[in-house]
């Protein structure tokens, strides 16, 4: 009694053919399949497809607009001090945050805080005005980036703003297990962004000597 079978076999230019053949009884024990489903290559079985890459451009250099963020507060009484005006540790907290936001997003990675300049507060903030901080990646140096934030105070009742201060924060680049990585250059694309690029040179340089005389004093 004769039986029915699936063969495959490929034709000269490589594509898979199937087939209903009879075959006799005696060759139903000998019959061996031209081609397992399982050995489809790669390329002929889409499941099989590496996905593309959505991070191939990670390491691009990336334009400072596309890292610039902003963020606001409004100041509560929670904030200030006895005499109504902000804290400066409140300040310094909110300056953190928005500049982890532009080093976030122009990393795309996790990051950490590894220095701050100096801050001078050069007017007051009071309950009720609204504290603006805007923020943008200076320089980049392979794993750190120095990113600048620029706050401002906006009296909306009287419709005049102020400027606070400036802070220049460096932040490092790390995976989930805490190495340093390499972050993407960063692209200055106005005057204001190449001075602000070539201070932060300058600026980096001055904190190296500082680092330097701080553990000479130390031994």
């Amino acid at each position: 009694m004769g039986v029915i079978t699936l063969r495959r076999a490929r034709s000269e230019n490589g594509r898979l053919l199937s087939a209903i053949v009879p075959i006799s009884q005696d060759e139903t024990f000998d019959f061996q399949p031209e081609l397992n489903l399982m050995s489809i290559t790669h390329d002929q079985n889409p499941m099989n497809k590496k996905p593309t890459d959505q991070n191939d451009d990670a390491t691009l250099p990336r334009p400072v607009r596309d890292s610039q963020s902003e963020m606001s507060e409004i100041v509560l009484p929670n904030d200030a001090n006895p005499l109504g005006a902000l804290l400066g540790g409140r300040l310094m907290h909110w300056i953190d945050l928005a500049g982890a936001m532009a080093a976030h997003r122009h990393a795309r990675n996790y990051v950490v805080t590894a220095s701050i300049d100096h801050m001078d507060f050069w007017v007051p903030v009071h309950v009720g005005d609204l504290v603006i901080l805007r923020s943008s990646v200076n320089r980049v140096f392979r794993t750190s980036m120095e990113v600048g934030v620029k706050v401002w105070v906006e009296n909306y009742i009287a419709d005049d703003c102020h400027h606070v201060g400036s802070a220049y924060l460096t932040f490092v680049a790390i995976d989930a297990a805490g190495r340093h990585i390499q972050v993407p250059a960063v692209i200055p694309e106005t005057d204001d962004q190449r001075r602000r690029y070539d201070d932060a040179g300058r600026r980096r340089e001055i904190r190296r000597a500082e680092r330097e005389r701080r553990k000479s004093n130390l031994r």
